[in-house]
């Protein structure tokens, strides 16, 4: 067991002077935010909160309460709440402690509005001390590890986290106004089926099978339309076996949605006027700052086609490079350095041309494009083009190097399904970690009959890094999966 600090141990004494130091309940009639908002001479405000800041003085103090939402200053003054719980506040109450205040608004002669209390009742016991206000948490591991230390003094933090709320209702609320519904659908399938991606593995006991976490809900949700839902979200945890860096985990919360009888195009036009819709009742403005850039989020957004956009940073063709040994001989002609969790060798052509177009292209975005024309191979579920059967009908929306959402007329001619999916079945035992396996039972859903579909997929965590100009995808992830730091961590599954 670790030593105790002396303030910790004076804190625990304090916490014997008080008669009931963790009481049952306290009944507030006002948010802390709606508090400030009341006018003066308001009566009986009861109003709850963390002490965050406080000065104690002769007969009367002053101290400030918090929550994630809003704070207020109370003043504290002997002959408003009697000797006896002033003599109380002023020798156990610390910073960090939870307090109930019933009182009167006034507006201070410096403009701040206050609560005059009338009464103030201990609520919760702080036995470990707050950070030093001024600087706050500043240690990048202490706040991924102790978010609601972040949380208590950083309001920047307090923002982004309630952005997100905002940002997922806001969705939520466009979606539903569409004719969209909200269903759910499993973590743990059979197959690890709807992207391709490296996924986890568990053991169900009871039923004595290997299962996968799931790694995109797609599959699902188009059985979804098969069974008659003509327009369906669901707001997932997904999981993915892959690198961490800054902007990728492998647990992460991403939105789907299928609309029967769209194609790629509906979509593009949906989606930019939904996030245009939502950036602009959030921010007032469609011009956003992503690091040191302005990112122009206004008017119609450039379509470029894979093979265009990697031109256009390199001379490498992928129509010319059609064959995966062609395109991996070209990449080590002109020197490109890959990293991939897989070796190249084993990856797939279109796998292969994801890499290269990450290396080359991506990094140069910043405004919103639409990529589209991918590679078959890339995209095992995405309807093929018509005119162009090497590639598919399907887009993704890159902003300022970040992909943020993947979508695409979806293939629903089960044939043609099971064909590709035999294919990413081929590749995956030659070593593809990222290539799907076979699915028989979702093929069997689709034999039942699919209508046109396009379907849209959009990571919640990267879109909010991009909002709220992050620097790393953990800042808008509130409990964020970090290594254990001792054996007595390692030996809990928290």
């Amino acid at each position: 067991m670790r030593e105790l600090s002396e303030q910790e141990l004076v804190r625990r004494e304090k916490l014997k002077n008080i008669k009931h130091p963790y009481p049952e309940r306290f009944e507030v009639n006002y948010e802390l935010c709606d508090a400030r908002e009341l006018e003066d001479g308001v009566s009986g405000v009861r109003v709850a909160g963390r002490i965050i800041l406080m000065r104690k003085m002769g007969k009367m103090s002053f101290l400030t309460i918090g929550d994630i939402k809003g704070k207020i200053q109370i003043s504290v003054k002997l002959d408003m709440v009697g000797e006896e719980s002033y003599k109380d506040f002023k020798a156990n109450y610390d910073l960090g402690d939870f307090i109930g205040v019933e009182g009167e608004i006034f507006t201070t002669h410096t403009g701040e509005k206050t609560v005059r209390a009338s009464s103030i009742t201990f609520l919760g016991k702080a036995l470990k001390p707050l950070p030093e206000k001024f600087h706050g948490v500043e240690d990048i591991e202490t706040i991924y590890r102790e978010r609601y230390l972040d949380l208590i003094m950083n309001d920047e933090a307090k923002w982004k986290f309630l952005f997100r709320s905002r940002f997922i209702r806001e969705i939520r609320n466009y979606l539903d106004a569409a004719g969209y519904i909200e269903i759910e659908t499993p973590i743990l399938n059979n197959k690890a089926s709807g992207a391709t991606a490296k996924p986890f593995i568990t053991h169900h006991n009871a039923l004595d099978i290997d299962l996968y976490l799931r790694i995109a809900p797609e599959t699902y949700l188009k059985r979804a339309v098969v069974g008659g839902f003509t327009k369906v979200f669901e707001i997932a945890r997904c999981f993915r076996n892959e690198g961490i860096d800054a902007t990728h985990l492998q647990d992460f919360t991403m939105i789907e949605g299928y609309a029967a009888f769209y194609n790629y195009k509906d979509n593009m036009k949906f989606l930019r006027e939904m996030l245009q819709s939502i950036i602009m009742r959030l921010f007032g403005t469609l011009t956003i700052t992503v690091g040191d850039k302005e990112v122009d989020l206004s008017g119609e957004w450039e379509v470029v086609s894979f093979r265009d956009l990697i031109l256009r940073y390199s001379d490498i063709d992928i129509k010319v490079y059609d064959t995966k040994e062609k395109l991996l001989e070209k990449i080590k002609e002109n020197g490109i350095e890959i990293d991939s969790e897989t070796p190249l060798e084993n990856l797939g052509y279109g796998n292969l041309v994801d890499q290269l177009y990450k290396k080359v292209a991506r990094v140069h975005i910043v405004n919103p494009i639409f990529l589209t024309e991918h590679p078959i191979s890339l995209s095992p579920l995405a309807r093929a083009n018509d005119d162009d059967p090497s590639i598919t009908d399907r887009f993704q929306l890159v902003i300022n190097g970040a992909e943020i959402i993947n979508a695409y007329s979806e293939l629903v001619d089960p044939s043609e399904q099971a064909r590709r999916l035999e294919e990413q079945a081929r590749l995956k035992a030659e070593g593809d970690e990222e290539a799907m396996p076979m699915d028989y039972d979702y093929i069997s859903a689709m034999e039942c009959g699919m209508p046109p579909i396009s379907g849209w997929g959009m990571g919640i965590d990267r879109v909010v890094q991009l909002l709220t100009n992050s620097q790393n995808i953990k800042d808008v992830i509130l409990f964020p999966l970090m290594r254990p730091i001792n054996e007595q961590d390692e030996d809990s599954i928290i």
